[in-house]
């Protein structure tokens, strides 16, 4: 059977259509992100200030998981907490689909590249205090696992590390597997890793 071209044309204009209109993001979440988020995240989700975590990239499932958190008290954040007090569950899925869809921006560590012990530590472990080794769980180019482990890749050094210092501390609770782990790292070493997850790519 012959299809036209005109046959053809008429269904590809309606496949791009529809494409496009499940790509489209909703101006509520726009809204949001613009009043919200972007004073912070910058509004692709590429942040600027080390110590606020880049969103671009990240898995959907991680983003709301962490939003939930933040609400309901688990990941205890006094600034996030008000940001998010009047999200709805809708704006929460909406951002996380939002900020995942948005194209991370790469970085280079600053000195732990290849042979470094933040490389060492990433990819084996420390075996004499049973650190397991990172990409176990979040991948050997730091990618994560989607719904379980967060994209490592390219996040600021700054913000890993900060994070890593609060499992330890049991000021970052919503994560019993990396407090446990955290707590068995000394500070050379999670800079060094959080160092070489900023190259990884």
């Amino acid at each position: 059977m012959r299809v036209s071209f005109v046959t053809v044309l008429l269904l590809s204009l309606v496949v791009s259509n529809v494409f496009a209109a499940n790509n489209e993001v909703k101006p509520a979440t726009e809204k949001t992100v613009q009043t919200v988020c972007a004073a912070c995240h910058t509004a692709d989700g590429n942040s600027v200030i080390s110590l606020n975590p880049k969103l671009a990239g990240q898995h959907p499932e991680y983003l709301l998981k962490q939003l939930s958190n933040f609400k309901d008290g688990t990941r205890a954040n006094p600034v996030m907490a008000t940001m998010v007090a009047n999200l709805t569950s809708d704006d929460m899925k909406n951002l996380a689909a939002y900020f995942a869809s948005q194209k991370i921006n790469l970085a280079k560590a600053k000195s732990n590249g290849a042979g470094s012990l933040g490389e060492k530590i990433y990819r084996g472990g420390i075996a004499a205090t049973g650190v397991p080794a990172c990409a176990a769980c979040h991948g050997a180019n730091g990618a994560g696992l989607p719904k379980q482990f967060p994209r490592l890749a390219a996040q600021h050094a700054d913000y890993t590390l900060a994070q890593l210092r609060a499992f330890r501390l049991g000021e970052r609770a919503n994560a019993p597997m990396m407090m446990a782990i955290a707590a068995k790292m000394t500070d050379a070493e999670m800079q060094a890793v959080a160092d070489y997850t900023q190259g990884l790519r």
